[in-house]
């Protein structure tokens, strides 16, 4: 890899970047071989989106395999389910420590196996670092059994227990590969479950370093297992795991959800996303730039919750649209180890090869580039321009099909109601973004947008970061939520246990039915009005 890879917009590099990766081959071989498998099996090559390069080589597993990861893995976590949830939680936080420690290993490789830029890494590794300790520290309490109301008022003890679901199988994409080895099998861990997990093969070396790494900080063998393989090997883990948590595309989801619900097993999907962003007339601009090209290009567009679409106020989308186009234009591009490069490369080919269909579309049909729209091969293989396209009409793919790649539509609207429904027509509702100088009027326009999460003056890091509330999508967008205390309690089955004293909920035998009806109607009407008085309804 040599420095005429590196494009500096209209800045300057002063120091030569670094452009090679600090971790050996050796590493990686280690790594390989953690793969569950249980014969000797065939080896795919993987190649870096940097320069097209040779990574290394990884064993793909078949769905017996993933079959007998999951009965070892059931067989670990009958003592896992019994081990304190504070010894666990300590693991987890050795867990917190080591990452922080050899940040500069896993950043390496998972730049070199996604291509992104080293921002965009170090972004996946401080999110994961923040979801150990979240979960390390919050989950003891919330597993403890819980006292509950009762019936009547002294005639019985209610208690609710959580137990772990046991195996709970993770399939994971290749966008955000740090993250997504942590923010779902660690909760799961938490909770006294084990985990198997199929990384995309094109990330899978990250994966199995975390997988290491828990294994260093104290996590007993088997408990977290990797599997690899194609669409096969993930039906055979819904075919036999407890619950499954898929990250993916929203047909994927449809497709894992009918499998999961033939076997009454519980899913949680997080899958595709359009994601607006709404620029309001008293909107400060300079900061509403800065949102939009942090939304819409970071790591080079490949996030669920980037910026697609952007809505902008008639009064103010000029000057918007030309600062927008000015900032995207001077973005560098780059395949370096350091936080030189704003953007990196695209990940897999297929994507490239998306990405590029649809701007080539839309192009085609009429809509116009305010900034990039082309593909840098001498920046490597899958780099693709920062891209900002105006006059997007319904008949082009891109506008409501998603791009997931570093390319966002603009819009100009003068009515708020007409352009809200606009954006909640979308059959996706994963994030969006509501920029105005009003917090309150922007607070009110947020609750009204159909998507899981809505960001005021920010584009989605303010509620992903923000551990204590739940994430995820509206509609087509998926079911369930990661984060907070719900991303925890999804791998627990709860159960209800219930001690009854003094007399029967049902009455005494020897009480006549008549007057038990009777005393049970006073008691309730009673009830209401206590209920009332507390609860102020």
């Amino acid at each position: 890899m040599d420095l005429s890879m590196i494009e500096t917009g209209r800045l300057s590099v002063i120091n030569p970047p670094r452009v090679a990766p600090q971790f050996t081959p050796e590493l990686l071989e280690r790594l390989a071989s953690q793969v569950s498998r249980f014969a000797a099996r065939n080896s795919q090559t993987l190649y870096s989106p940097f320069d097209g390069g040779v990574l290394g080589a990884i064993p793909i597993c078949t769905p017996e395999d993933a079959q007998q990861a999951v009965q070892r893995a059931r067989a670990a976590q009958a003592a896992w389910a019994r081990v304190d949830a504070r010894v666990r939680a300590r693991i987890m936080l050795r867990f917190h420590d080591l990452l922080l420690e050899r940040q500069v290993e896993i950043l390496d490789l998972t730049q070199y196996e996604t291509g992104k830029a080293r921002r965009d890494a170090q972004e996946e590794l401080l999110d994961s670092a923040i979801v150990a300790q979240y979960y390390a520290t919050r989950s003891p309490g919330w597993l403890r059994p819980r006292r509950t109301g009762g019936t009547f008022v002294g005639l019985t003890q209610t208690w609710e227990y959580r137990h772990p679901v046991g195996v709970v199988g993770v399939i994971s994409p290749w966008n955000y590969p740090l993250v997504m080895a942590v923010s779902e099998p660690l909760p799961a861990l938490m909770a006294g479950n084990a985990v198997v997990l199929k990384p995309d093969p094109q990330t899978t070396f990250t994966a199995l370093w975390v997988q290491a790494l828990m294994v260093e900080a104290g996590l007993p063998p088997h408990l977290f297992q990797i599997v690899t393989g194609g669409g096969e090997v993930g039906a055979a883990l819904v075919a036999s795991a407890d619950f499954i948590a898929l990250t993916g595309s929203t047909p994927t989801g449809r497709k894992v959800a009918r499998q999961a619900g033939e076997r009454l097993i519980g899913v949680s999907l997080e899958l595709g996303g359009k994601n607006p962003m709404l620029v309001l007339e008293d909107a400060n601009l300079e900061a509403a730039v800065d949102g939009a090209i942090h939304g819409a290009f970071a790591n080079a567009g490949q996030l669920c919750v980037a910026l697609e679409r952007i809505y902008v106020h008639e009064k103010v989308f000029d000057v918007f649209s030309r600062r927008f186009a000015e900032r995207a234009s001077t973005l560098r591009l780059g395949a370096t180890f350091d936080h030189r490069s704003q953007m990196g490369s695209l990940t897999v080919q297929r994507q490239f090869d998306t990405v590029q269909a649809h701007v080539q579309d839309a192009l085609a049909k009429g809509a116009r580039v305010l900034a990039g729209g082309r593909a840098r091969p001498e920046l490597g293989p899958l780099f693709f321009e920062p891209t900002i396209l105006t006059q997007v009409t319904p008949e082009m793919r891109l506008y409501d099909e998603e791009t997931f790649g570093p390319v966002v539509s603009l819009y100009k609207f003068s009515d708020l109601e007409q352009v809200l429904t606009t954006i909640n027509r979308s059959e996706y509702g994963l994030n969006a973004s509501v920029w105005t100088t009003d917090r309150r009027k922007g607070r009110e326009v947020a609750s009204r947008i159909q998507a899981g999460t809505v960001n005021v003056n920010e584009s989605y890091a303010a509620a992903w970061a923000s551990m204590d509330a739940t994430m995820g999508g509206f509609k087509a967008s998926g079911l369930g939520r990661r984060h907070g205390r719900e991303g925890l309690l999804r791998f627990t089955e709860v159960q209800t246990i219930a001690i009854e004293r003094f007399i029967p909920v049902t009455g005494p035998t020897w009480l006549p039915r008549g007057w038990y009806g009777r005393t049970v109607t006073v008691a309730l009407k009673a009830l209401k009005w206590l209920a009332r008085l507390r609860y102020r309804v």
